[in-house]
């Protein structure tokens, strides 16, 4: 019996082997024998170290910081519109803040449009020369679509404060709501005396927030309001 069993086995290994065969299996899987039975070891998985993109560093000196505001690597690069630098006197008596360029706007922010020859005869009004005014934006260039997209305003308002900063301006006016964002003390509009100290930008302010003249252009009525803001800030007076 134990012969029998013997070639009974043999005939039935031959068999598997040569249907193996038939169906293609000509090789082994691996060269060296496996223990089918051990516990697979763990697989390692490589971390990717995750870091936080950081923002750019802001010049720290104007006439640095000024070269770098209308190059590429501003947030307002990508806008596919012209960028219009600031511009005035580094000691100007007198810092207006706008948010964006007109759409008419050549080469000077409230420069050629409708809405900068009106600030342009209001300042002629109060007695002040405009050369003698330093103009800064939120944004150095105007968005297609007439706003600054919101998840940019914030990296703008960080850039406008640092802008003011170095700046540290005596007064400062500030147009329009968007605008007025970049001082926390002028966000919700003019206390009642209009004037409100600002104390951050490395000396003392003395700023207002007042209406946008774009806005005064379609509101005329409102033109009496700016105009206090505007002899708060150069006459000291309403």
């Amino acid at each position: 019996m134990g012969g029998e069993y013997t070639a009974d086995w043999g005939r039935t290994l031959a068999s598997a082997l040569e249907w193996w065969r038939d169906a293609g299996v000509e090789t082994l899987q691996e060269d060296e024998a496996r223990d089918w039975l051990a516990r697979p070891a763990p697989v390692q998985v490589a971390q990717a170290a995750v870091t936080s993109p950081q923002p750019e560093v802001l010049p720290d000196t104007l006439a640095a910081f000024t070269a770098w505001r209308t190059g590429e690597t501003v947030p307002e690069a990508g806008w596919l519109t012209p960028k219009i630098a600031p511009t005035g006197p580094l000691n100007a008596p007198l810092v207006v803040l706008t948010d964006m360029p007109e759409s008419d706007d050549q080469d000077a922010l409230l420069g050629d449009s409708p809405a900068g020859k009106l600030f342009s005869r209001m300042l002629t009004a109060a007695g002040v020369a405009r050369d003698s005014v330093y103009f800064v934006s939120l944004a150095v260039a105007r968005p297609l679509a007439g706003r600054i997209p919101p998840d940019q305003e914030a990296r703008l308002i960080e850039i406008t404060r640092h802008h003011l900063k170095l700046l540290q301006p005596a007064k400062l006016l500030i147009l329009g709501q968007t605008a007025s964002r970049a001082v926390a003390e002028t966000n919700d509009g003019p206390p009642a005396n209009g004037l409100v100290d600002v104390n951050h930008f490395g000396g003392h302010t003395e700023a207002v927030a007042s209406l946008h003249p774009r806005f005064l252009l379609d509101r005329p009525a409102a033109k009496s309001e700016a105009w206090k803001h505007l002899l708060l800030l150069t006459r000291g007076s309403l």
